[in-house]
Order: C-alpha cells, then sequence, then structure tokens
C-alpha cells in the first residue's frame, strides 16, 4: 500500500507540473505574435493621414529624426506621450534629451495607428536600446478590454520583429476620467467604465512580459490620491497630466529605465 501511495504522489506530482507548463496555472507568458493582424480593427494597421493633416507631416519628421541615427530611446504612443514635447518638455528635458531619446506620440491615436507607423519607417534602420509604450486609451470606446490587450501586442509583436537587440517596456493604461466627471469641470475621477475596461486590458497585456526582452510596469497609483482618486492637480481634464504629472510619470518610471538601458544608477 505505500508503494502505490508514493507512485500516486509521484504521477499526480508530474502531471500537476505539465498542467502548470501548459499555462492553466496561469504561469506561462503569451506571445505577443499570436493576434491576427487585421482580425479586428485594434489590430487592422490605418493610416490617419486622410483625416488629419498634420499627421503625416509628424510621421516624416520622426523618421527624418531617426534617419540621423544616434537614437537610443524611442517612446511610443497617442497624445499623452506627444505632451512630451509640450507642456512635458521642461520634464523630457531633464530625463529624456540627454539620452538619444525621440518622442512618437501623435495626438489622437489608437494601436492600429502606432501599427501603421511602426511599419512605415519610424523605427527602420535604428537599434534602440529600449522601446517605451504608452497606447491604448483611444481605442477604449470603440473595443473590447480583450481587443485593446490584442493591439497593444500588436505593437509589441511589431517591434520585436523588427527591432530584435531593442527592450520593450510596456506601461499599463493611465487611469482616467468619462462621462460626467469629465463634463463637471470641478469633478475628479473615481474608478468608471472606461477606467475599469483600460484596467482588465492592462492585466491582458501584462502577460506578455517575459522579463527578459518584454517588461511591464504599471505606475497609475502614482497618480491617485490617498482615496484612490485621480484629480484635476494631476490630469486638468482627467486625461492628459500637467507638468506635475509628467514629473511624476518620469520619476516612477526611472529605476526601470536605468536598468533596461544599462546605465549606472545616479
Amino acid at each position: 500500500m505505500k508503494k502505490l501511495f508514493f507512485l500516486a504522489l509521484i504521477i499526480t506530482a508530474i502531471l500537476y507540473g505539465n498542467t502548470c507548463q501548459a499555462g492553466l496555472f496561469g504561469r506561462t507568458k503569451a506571445n505577443p505574435c499570436d493576434v491576427k493582424i487585421g482580425s479586428h480593427a485594434a489590430v487592422t494597421p490605418e493610416s490617419r493621414a486622410k483625416k488629419k493633416d498634420w499627421w503625416l507631416p509628424r510621421h516624416q519628421a520622426v523618421i527624418d529624426r531617426v534617419r540621423q541615427g544616434n537614437v537610443d530611446l524611442i517612446i511610443i504612443g497617442d497624445s499623452i506621450t506627444q505632451g512630451w514635447g509640450g507642456v512635458g518638455k521642461k520634464v523630457w528635458d531633464k530625463y529624456y534629451a540627454g539620452r538619444n531619446a525621440v518622442n512618437m506620440g501623435f495626438n489622437g491615436d489608437c494601436t492600429q495607428h502606432v501599427l501603421w507607423r511602426l511599419q512605415n519607417g519610424e523605427i527602420d534602420g535604428i537599434n534602440p536600446k529600449l522601446a517605451v509604450i504608452l497606447i491604448g486609451i483611444n481605442n477604449d470606446v470603440d473595443s473590447s478590454a480583450e481587443q485593446i490587450a490584442d493591439g497593444i501586442k500588436a505593437v509589441v509583436c511589431q517591434l520585436r520583429t523588427k527591432l530584435p537587440e531593442t527592450k520593450v517596456l510596456v506601461l499599463g493604461i493611465f487611469p482616467r476620467g468619462y462621462g460626467k466627471q469629465m463634463r463637471n469641470k470641478k469633478s475628479d475621477a473615481t474608478m468608471n467604465l472606461m477606467w475599469e475596461k483600460n484596467d482588465q486590458a492592462n492585466k491582458l497585456a501584462s502577460k506578455i512580459a517575459d522579463n527578459k526582452m518584454i517588461f511591464y510596469l504599471n505606475i497609475n497609483k502614482k497618480f491617485l490620491n490617498k482615496k484612490g482618486v485621480l484629480t484635476r492637480e494631476i490630469m486638468p481634464d482627467l486625461v492628459h497630466p500637467n507638468e506635475k504629472g509628467y514629473q511624476i510619470w518620469a520619476e516612477a518610471v526611472e529605476p526601470t529605465i536605468v536598468k533596461l538601458m544599462g546605465e549606472k544608477k545616479k
């Protein structure tokens, strides 16, 4: 009986180990390239050139910059990232100007627009140490959490395919206001439908991190007060950071960027 008991324990251990390896206990990492391009809007590369007359010139300006070479850090995203060149410029100059960084943020972009840009010259001929991604908040009205996560994965896949030596840091989509919270200029933002959806997308997208070449970092709590509220003191329109918000962002990601870029701690 003892022999049968120990044999059963051994078989159980083997089966349990195989089950964990198969991912049924959530221990395996998702492949960012398992998304079928074109299967839905968030993963179908799309240009905005016909709708926004500024969009293609900005795209060309990024291409012109990367063609100059000397690119060690790229930061990819939408208006929140583009804001590093506006209200966040003072903070950008302090943290990133000396790092050969390129701002690839475009106002209003969704994951599908980033995909198009990456496929059409913005990362050609460069080999940066690190790519930082913050994208998906503009997808949240028309896409599900799963589709937003797919879009983020597709962007990461594009980066890993075209820039195999570049580490990728995915930032969780920031908290945001919605509906009445945004219309009432005196209101701050608590958890809402869009914030909740983006949180779910973040959880799904985080699974692609292998902590070797793909990393995930969620700094959202840094923007909230002790009660978990997003205030207009940090994001005046409850979406875009002000200078204080950009400072919070920079400070929160700095240790990770230093590590991933192989820099010495100051």
